[in-house]
């Protein structure tokens, strides 16, 4: 059943997305597209309860959900509220640690890089990179999401299991490669996480392809940043481009995003599973172009149809909440219905929440790596959606 899904994706999907540009396009040839800037309004203007927002603000410079660096909301393609919280990093790093490049308690890289303001994604990079993948089969670089991907890793030795060999691109985009992968039975700056192990590696690529098979691929959702790192790999081997610099031309381009950094792995591949850094503001352009349906002033940047599958309720995790497509998380929808909400998540409190039918997108940036209070992602969509007055 699985393997019917995956290979009619794009015919389920093609009538969405097609109703997706229809609907949008009267509204796109007149929209501000944020390309240079983006236009501002005050809350009212586009129908947000200012005493609301305020107050979420006051619980946030409080302290009360422990160290948010920023809160951006955007409604009807304007800035609504736009708000930074400063802390003194150097200060609460003190006694932490030797700091290493990919230590979380480095102040020159976490969580702003090298006193910019381009703050660290973690996890929403995986979103990000999840985009080029649809770019790249749109472009024919890849085949298509039944591809195998054992293939692409011909020049590496890797423990024969069959189980292996039938590993699909589909799979390592949706979590469930069937690898045996932990990163949360420990933390991540503790070295039991598997995570935590690729990164002090020298070849990220061998450590996640040594770890040995736990189930048939497609058949469990195990969380493995790992598996987004063969995305890179696989990039890489498909477009001849590192996914950075495949990234600079083919999606941030575009979209006028000009300042950005993505770390690298020893062997010089690009850290898509936690490596990008953006300015709150560049990383809603990517929750405006999603919300779009992949189109971008008369472009079509990403798939409408890839946008569609990335952001449903593809796979039940088995959590409480939520739902995983294509390395994004659909908030609600479940059994593969279009999400009330999506968004790209990531350690220590990274969130790009876009919510369709309100034309909100909600960009938070945090480091809640050492203190026990955080914003969840559940109470920040709630407080969101409550904003809403028309």
């Amino acid at each position: 059943m699985a393997a019917v899904v995956r290979r009619g994706w794009l015919a389920l999907l093609l009538v969405a997305a097609l109703m997706v540009s229809a609907s949008g396009a009267a509204s796109a040839a007149t929209m501000q597209w944020p390309t240079r800037a983006w236009p501002t309004a005050s809350p009212e203007a586009v129908g947000l309860d200012s005493a609301a927002l305020q107050a979420l603000s006051g619980e946030i410079a409080a302290g009360q959900y422990g160290y948010v660096d920023s809160m951006l909301l955007i409604r009807h393609g304007r800035i609504a509220f736009e708000q930074r919280y400063p802390h003194d990093y150097r200060a609460l790093f003190v006694g932490k640690g030797a700091p290493w490049i990919y230590n979380y308690y480095d102040p020159d890289w976490h969580p702003f890089y090298k006193g910019t303001p381009l703050h660290t994604l973690q996890s929403v990079s995986k979103s990000v990179t999840s985009a080029l993948v649809g770019i790249a089969i749109e472009r024919g670089e890849i085949p298509d999401v039944d591809v195998a991907v054992m293939p692409y890793f011909a020049a590496f030795k890797v423990a024969p299991d069959p189980r292996r060999g039938r590993m699909r691109l589909w799979d390592v985009l949706t979590m469930t490669t069937g690898i045996q992968w932990d990163e949360f039975s420990a933390t991540y700056t503790d070295s039991r996480n598997n995570c935590a192990q690729m990164e002090a590696s020298k070849d990220w690529i061998q450590y996640v392809l040594d770890q040995p098979m736990a189930a048939e691929p497609g058949a469990s959702f195990v969380y493995n940043s790992g598996a987004t790192e063969l995305l890179a790999y696989i990039l890489k081997k498909a477009t001849g481009r590192n996914p950075d610099d495949y990234a600079r031309e083919h999606l941030f381009g575009p979209l006028g995003i000009r300042d950005f950094a993505w770390k690298h792995t020893p062997l010089d591949l690009a850290d898509t599973e936690g490596g990008l850094y953006l300015a709150p503001r560049d990383l809603a352009k990517l929750g405006f172009l999603f919300l779009h349906g992949g189109l971008w002033n008369g472009r079509q940047v990403v798939p409408a149809a890839w946008v569609e599958q990335s952001t449903r309720w593809s796979i039940d995790t088995h959590w409480h909440a939520p739902g995983y497509g294509f390395q994004w998380w659909a908030l609600a929808g479940k059994n593969g219905a279009a999400p009330e909400a999506y968004a790209a998540i990531g350690y220590g409190g990274q969130y790009l929440i876009v919510i369709p039918s309100l034309d909100l997108i909600a960009v938070f940036t945090a480091w809640n790596i050492y203190d026990s209070r955080s914003l969840s992602i559940n109470v920040a969509l709630e407080r969101v959606r409550a904003m809403v007055k028309n």
